[in-house]
Parts: structure tokens; sequence; C-alpha cells
């Protein structure tokens, strides 16, 4: 299996699980790796045969915008969710951060995978 990836995606959103967090928007930063085959797009040079990261990326864009989790563990699940369904993966590993949240740490977050690596 190969892998379509996109690095350090910023989002921002309404997440968090104090009362303030819910009345502002925090920037997220996201690192998608997305299972893929691509030997079929390498032989032709045609995007219909990939995982186009372009709308993956609007997608993952548009998912978080319109979200208000407190958790970013459901997020992520639920950013997870969509892709692999909306986009046939059979696997994704998914960073996702929430930078400046715990004094003295740069960011704080989560990582999850789901699907098989065939």
């Amino acid at each position: 299996m190969d892998i379509v990836y996109i690095r350090d995606l910023r989002v921002d959103a309404v997440i968090g699980v104090y009362e303030w967090e819910q009345r502002i928007h925090q920037t997220l930063r996201l690192d998608l790796e997305l299972g893929a085959d691509v030997a079929a797009a390498a032989a032709k040079d045609a995007i219909e045969d990939t995982v186009n990261y372009k709308a993956v990326a609007k997608r993952v864009v548009a998912l978080v915008q319109a979200s208000r989790y407190r958790l970013v563990e459901t997020l992520a699940e639920h950013i997870a969710q969509a892709l692999m369904t909306e986009f046939g993966l059979p696997w994704l590993r998914l960073s996702l951060g929430k930078p400046r949240a715990v004094r003295g740490a740069q960011e704080v977050g989560v990582v999850i995978e789901r699907g098989r690596r065939p």
C-alpha cells in the first residue's frame, strides 16, 4: 500500500470542554496519511486514479469548521469515518493537535489509525 499524505493542515474550529472554549475559534493542526494504491495513477498520470489530496483537504476543512465538539478525540473519529466512507480509503492515520492548549506544551492532541493496511 502506498500513502498519500497531507501535513500541517490548519483549520479554525469551535472545540473544547470549557464553556469559554465553546464561544471562540481555535486553530487545530492536522496531519493525514491515507492508504492508497498510486500505481495506476502514476502509470496513467491521471488524478482520477488516486486520492485527490486537494479534495480531501477541502472536505476536512468543511467538517472541522462545521463541527462543535468538546473533545479532539470525537472530532478525529468523525473526520476519519467521513474520509474512509467518502473516499473509499482502506486505511488512514490522522493526527489532530490543539496548539497551546496546555501551559508549557507546544501542542496536545490525538493520533488515530482506522482500517487495515493490506
